[in-house]
């Protein structure tokens, strides 16, 4: 479309999650609740990781960067909607859109390969147990991070760029509680045939190298697991990975569901519940399912608590 039909938007204005005044009470007590514990988990799983040497490995390396995305792309959508809620004006400017979705593509991206990296770590620490330090040394693990926040941000750019250079000549009302890109499309005037058509392509490879490189690690592992000979040995060597494992079907069982559904099943009202969860749930259970069933991070917070009272 012409440029010059195109209206010159200042700011959208959120709809939010419900209009209905009877349950807004208990959802915000909810939301408030899941929040603050996703920022209490992730924070402190950061902060013990970096105060307890006996966790400064690798796995927990890769552990912190997950429990940073959680915490960053929660933070750019929570608080905002939180306040929304009993807010008269929800509006927010159009480069403040622009930024929201943009840090919150970021760090969503980054913990999509970050789940694949950690499969690769543990496939290096139970395939190939004597180099494990050679191989992940921390050299490689920094590079490894360097690559998915690079990538996550490549990705990011690329969505905002397309996205907020659309046309937008009709209402400015977001039906959503943030700025995500299939509520956005519907206010556009734009053909937006490109715009999915790179969601689709760049979301899909993306899925599919991270699922597939996860499968084929798990694979080896399983093949190690059952060459080991004490079946205590096996499991104790397995267990290290039913953490992760359960992260990884959580976080991209939500996404594949979220953005690779039929279009016939589509609704908005649907959507903000899903979006719900992969932004404020999600990032509150990771750090829940870590220090909840790892060994080595119930220690350290032992280690810790008898370490402030002393």
């Amino acid at each position: 479309m012409d440029r010059k039909n195109c209206s010159s938007l200042t700011e959208f204005l959120f709809l939010g999650i419900t209009t209905n005044s009877e349950i807004k009470g208990t959802l915000f007590t909810i939301l408030i609740i899941v929040y603050l514990t996703n920022i209490l988990a992730n924070l402190g799983m950061i902060i013990l990781i970096r105060m307890d040497s006996k966790l400064h490995t690798p796995m927990y390396f890769f552990l912190s960067h997950l429990a940073f995305c959680d915490l960053c792309y929660s933070t750019a959508i929570g608080p905002k909607m939180l306040v929304d809620f009993f807010s008269k004006n929800k509006s927010i400017s159009f480069y403040g859109c622009a930024l929201q979705f943009f840090v919150f593509c970021v760090f969503a991206d980054s913990e999509c390969l970050l789940l694949a990296v950690m499969a690769f770590d543990r496939y290096k620490a139970i395939c190939n147990p004597l180099l494990y330090t050679v191989n992940m040394s921390s050299k490689v693990c920094s590079m490894l991070m360097a690559g998915v926040y690079l990538v996550g941000m490549m990705d990011a750019l690329t969505h905002t760029t397309l996205a907020f250079h659309l046309c937008f000549c009709g209402s400015n009302e977001i039906n959503h509680f943030f700025c995500d890109l299939p509520p956005l499309y519907l206010l556009s005037c734009s053909d937006i045939q490109v715009n999915e058509l790179v969601i689709y392509t760049i979301f899909g490879l993306i899925e599919l190298s991270t699922i597939s490189s996860i499968l084929v690690s798990y694979c080896y592992i399983i093949l190690s697991v059952f060459k080991i000979k004490s079946a205590e040995g096996g499991f104790k060597a397995f267990s290290t990975c039913t953490s992760h494992l359960t992260a990884v079907a959580i976080f991209h069982g939500t996404m594949l569901f979220m953005y690779f559904r039929p279009s016939s099943s589509y609704s908005l009202d649907q959507d903000k519940m899903n979006s719900l969860f992969y932004t404020l749930v999600i990032p509150m259970l990771n750090p829940l399912i870590y220090s909840l069933r790892n060994k080595d991070v119930k220690e350290a917070l032992e280690r810790l608590k008898n370490k402030r009272w002393y």
